[in-house]
C-alpha cells in the first residue's frame, strides 16, 4: 500500500505557527515604539491625576472651599488670557511627559571601588607568575592596567569575586601540572578561601576562566533512583558536567539533579569500583547506598574488615547471601565468590559452545562489597592464612563476562596495602573527604579540575570513572538504620528500601560447609 502524504495544514503548520509568532512580535515592538511618547504622556497625565486626589484627601473640609475658589480663578484668568487655553494644554503635556518617564536607575556598568581594588590587587599577585623580564611589551608588569588582562569579571552580592576570564602569555607553560597549579593555588587564595573553583584552561586562546561552582546539595535523601539494570547512582555532580538528570523526591516536591551513573555488566568498561576515604567520610554510606540499588537486581556479599557493624541492617535479607565480619568468615566468603565466578564462567562457555542462551543462575548479578581489606592483612599473617585480597583475583579478572561486580572500600591512609590486583582492575574510583591535590591525582589518576577543600560534609568527594574527567561527587545519605545518631528521616528511608528478610535465616547451611561441598 503506497503511503499518502501529510496534508499541508500538518506537514508545514508549525513552520506557519512560529512565522506568525514572530510577526505578532516584530509588530508589537514597532507599536511600542511609534507609540512611546503616548504611553509616556498617559502614564504622567496618571501619576498627576493620582497626586491630585491625594492632595485633595489630606486637604482638610474647612479649606476645601478657598481651594476649589482658587483653582476656578486659576482656570478662568488661563481662559481670559490670548493663547491661555493652547499654553495650559502644552504645559499638561510637558508635565505629563516629565512625571511619566522612566525613572529606573541606569545599571551600573563597571565595577566599583571596592572591586577595582581587589581586580587589581589580584593583577599584582599574578605579575610575579606571568611575566618575564624579555618580554617587551608585558601583558602583566606592576602598576599595569589589569583591564588589558581580564576580559570580564562578575561579582557576586558580598562584593567576592564569582566569574573571571583572564589572559595570559603565550610563553607561559599551560601544559606543565606544577604551573597550572600555581596559578590556581594564587587565585583561590586571592578571590576567597573557603570556595571550589572551577578552571578551564584554552590552552589555544591563550585563556583562562575561573568560576565559582554552588554547593552540591548535601540533603538528597536514600531513595529508589529511576535506572536501568546495570546502573547504580554514586552520587550527584554539578549540571555542567554530565547530560543527564533524575527526577529525586525532596519530601513534597521533586526536583531534577545530575547524577554519577556507573554502569556495570558484561559491556561495561569499568566492571569494578574502588572508594577511598578517611574515617568519618562517608565510604560505609557510599557502600551501602550500593548495596540497596544492587540488592534490587541481583544479590550481594558483604564482607566488612571493620568490625563496626555497619552493614548488619542487611543481614537475612532477601538477596544478600552473607554479611561477614570474622577472618574466617571473610576467607570462606570469598573462596566462594571465587569458585562461583569459575562455575558461571564454565556455564556460560558451555552454553555459547551449544548455541544456548546463558543459564538463568548466571544471569542473576553478583556483587561482592569488600569493606576495610587491610583490617584482615595483619590477623591473616599472624594466623598462617592467605590475604583475603588473593582470593579476588579470579572476580576482579573474570568478574565482567561472569557477571560478578567486586565493589572494594578502604581508608585512604591503608591504600598502600591494596594488591596489585586490585588497583589493577579497579578503574572506577571514588574518593571521599578531604584530601590533598597529590592523594587525588594518585588514587584517581588525574588531578581534578577544581579546588579541594580542607572541610566538606560527610559523602563529599570526587569520582572518575575509568579514563572519563574528575567529577565532584556528593553521596545521597545513607546511613546505618541502627544507629542512634541517624535521624528518624533518614532511619525510615533507609529500611524503606531494605528487602523482607528471610523467612528460613536460622536453617542456612554455613557458608564453609558450602565451600567444602563444593
Amino acid at each position: 500500500m503506497a503511503r499518502r502524504s501529510l496534508p499541508r495544514i500538518l506537514s508545514n503548520g508549525t513552520a506557519q505557527l512560529v512565522r506568525s509568532r514572530e510577526l505578532a512580535r516584530t509588530a508589537a515592538d514597532s507599536a511600542t515604539d511609534v507609540l512611546h511618547p503616548l504611553i509616556t504622556v498617559t502614564r504622567g497625565l496618571s501619576r498627576l491625576a493620582s497626586a491630585g486626589r491625594r492632595r485633595w484627601a489630606e486637604t482638610p473640609k474647612d479649606k476645601r472651599g478657598p481651594l476649589l475658589f482658587l483653582a476656578a480663578s486659576v482656570v478662568l484668568v488661563v481662559a481670559l488670557v490670548p493663547y491661555g487655553p493652547l499654553l495650559a494644554v502644552i504645559t499638561l503635556m510637558a508635565a505629563s511627559a516629565w512625571q511619566g518617564r522612566d525613572r529606573t536607575p541606569p545599571p551600573t556598568t563597571g565595577p566599583d571601588e571596592s572591586q577595582t581594588q581587589r581586580l587589581q590587587s589580584l593583577y599584582e599577585a599574578l605579575v610575579p607568575y606571568l611575566s618575564a623580564p624579555e618580554d617587551p611589551a608585558p601583558l602583566y608588569a606592576h602598576g599595569g592596567e589589569w583591564e588589558k588582562a581580564f576580559v570580564s569579571h562578575e561579582f557576586d552580592d558580598a562584593g567576592r569575586l564569582g566569574q573571571l576570564l583572564l589572559r595570559y602569555p603565550a610563553y607561559f607553560p599551560d601544559g606543565e601540572p606544577e604551573a597550572r597549579a600555581r596559578i590556581e593555588h594564587l587565585l583561590t587564595a586571592k578571590s576567597g578561601r573557603g570556595r571550589e573553583y572551577h578552571f578551564a584552561w584554552d590552552e589555544e586562546g591563550n585563556r583562562l576562566t575561573v568560576t565559582v561552582l554552588a554547593p552540591l546539595p548535601t540533603d538528597i535523601a536514600a531513595q529508589r533512583f529511576v535506572t536501568a539494570p546495570g546502573e547504580t547512582v554514586l552520587g550527584f555532580t554539578d549540571p555542567s558536567e554530565v547530560q543527564r538528570t533524575l527526577p529525586l523526591a525532596y519530601g513534597d516536591e521533586q526536583r531534577d539533579v545530575p547524577p554519577v551513573v556507573w554502569r556495570t555488566g558484561a559491556r561495561s568498561t569499568e566492571p569494578h569500583l574502588l572508594v577511598l576515604g578517611r574515617p568519618g567520610s562517608g565510604v560505609s554510606t557510599l557502600v551501602r547506598s550500593i548495596a540497596l540499588q544492587a540488592l534490587q537486581y541481583g544479590d550481594v556479599l558483604v564482607v566488612e574488615g571493620g568490625g563496626t557493624g555497619e552493614y548488619m541492617c542487611l543481614t537475612g535479607r532477601d538477596g544478600v547471601l552473607a554479611v561477614e565480619c570474622a577472618l574466617a568468615g571473610a576467607l570462606a566468603s570469598l573462596e566462594w565468590a571465587a569458585n562461583e565466578t569459575e562455575r558461571r564462567l564454565i556455564a556460560l562457555h558451555r552454553a555459547r559452545q551449544a548455541g544456548h542462551p546463558p543459564p538463568d543462575d548466571c544471569r542473576r548479578p553478583l556483587w561482592i562489597l569488600l569493606d576495610r581489606p587491610s583490617a584482615f592483612v595483619h590477623l591473616a599473617s599472624a594466623n598462617g592464612h592467605q590475604d583475603p585480597q588473593a582470593l579476588l583475583q579470579v572476580p576482579l579478572r573474570h568478574g565482567r563476562a561472569a557477571n560478578v561486580t567486586v565493589v572494594i572500600a578502604e581508608q585512604l591512609d591503608s591504600a598502600d596495602a591494596l594488591s596489585e590486583a586490585v588497583r589493577q582492575h579497579t578503574r572506577a574510583r571514588v574518593v571521599l573527604g578531604p584530601a590533598l591535590p597529590d592523594e587525588l591525582t594518585a588514587a584517581l589518576g588525574a588531578p581534578p579540575h577544581t579546588t579541594p577543600l580542607a572541610q566538606v560534609p560527610p559523602g563529599r568527594g570526587y569520582a572518575r570513572l575509568g579514563h572519563g574527567p574528575v567529577l565532584r561527587l556528593q553521596v545521597p545519605a545513607t546511613p546505618d538504620p541502627y544507629d542512634d545518631a541517624t535521624s528518624e528521616v533518614d532511619r525510615e528511608a533507609v529500611l524503606a528500601l531494605l528487602p523482607p528478610r528471610s523467612e528460613v535465616v536460622e536453617q542456612e547451611v554455613p557458608l564453609e560447609a558450602a565451600v567444602a561441598e563444593s
